[in-house]
């Protein structure tokens, strides 16, 4: 079963979803399951495995569900004596703790455009933790041979590839094409994504001009507020080296600040 667990755990990443997994790290005296084992418990509610049953499981699943919220493990205590005990269905006559951890989507980064900024945004992104996507329509750009580390590669022409793109809401996405017009293109369509990062490369005044555009086709305010443009952090970076490099940074801020607010919310 443990072996089973872990492999729909891999498998949750991988497909941008959440769930906790709770854990029997210690017991005494007269349990329903003892140490080491473990419970999968999904955003729905819906759980894999047992830790004994009961309102005690049920009050796993509760916390469970904080833990994903918060992005944030914790540890219970549970006394299994007593009136508390009995209520609940279990007289068990001993305790335990388990160890919920919450189970978080891989944070992927999906990289439009294939160029020299984007070979060094993908080196510095894998670096820091994050699965690398690199879409471009070239493929003597999006290869192998330029992006060894990337975990997928997606060539075709822009209006067909988006389809081959997962976005969710661990999703990073960030434009840097070789042209204000596949500029464009990309953002439409980041913009209709629950994305959780989009930044877009180019001047202040190409920016100003894409809004004007965004606005004049019916994209709302709030949507356009998402955009991180000019991307990356004000270090007055010049070589693509040096952009990546602002850019990597935001991309840790935006990925840091969230898990926070996520803890204080």
């Amino acid at each position: 079963m443990a072996e089973d667990i872990y492999e729909e755990i891999v498998d949750l990443r991988r497909k941008g979803l959440r769930a906790a997994l709770a854990t029997i790290i210690s017991s005494q005296g007269s349990t329903p399951r003892k140490g080491s084992t473990k419970m999968l418990i999904y955003e729905g509610g819906r759980r894999t495995g047992t830790i004994g049953g009961g309102c005690t499981e049920n009050d796993v699943c509760r916390e469970a569900v904080e833990a994903m919220r918060s992005a944030s493990p914790r540890l219970l205590h549970f006394d299994l004596t007593g009136e508390d005990a009995e209520d609940g269905g279990l007289i068990c006559g001993g305790s335990m703790e388990v160890y919920v951890e919450p189970i978080l989507p891989d944070p992927v980064l999906v990289i439009f455009g294939a160029g020299h900024v984007g070979r060094c945004v993908a080196d510095l992104a894998k670096s820091i933790g994050f699965r690398v996507t690199v879409v471009d329509d070239r493929i003597k750009y999006a290869n192998r041979d330029r992006f060894p580390d990337a975990d997928t590669l997606v060539v075709g022409s822009w209006e067909n590839v988006f389809n081959q793109i997962q976005v969710n809401d661990a999703s990073y996405l960030l434009i840097v094409t070789r042209g204000h017009q596949y500029d464009l293109v990309c953002l439409r369509y980041a913009l209709t994504t629950p994305a959780k990062y989009i930044g877009l490369l180019g001047s202040r005044r190409k920016i100003q001009l894409f809004r004007e555009t965004l606005e004049k086709e019916g994209v709302i305010p709030s949507q356009l507020a998402r955009l991180h443009a000019p991307v990356g952090i004000a270090i007055g970076a010049e070589t693509p080296e040096e952009i990546a490099v602002s850019i990597a940074a935001q991309l840790v801020a935006a990925r840091r600040s969230s898990l926070a607010a996520k803890i204080q919310l």
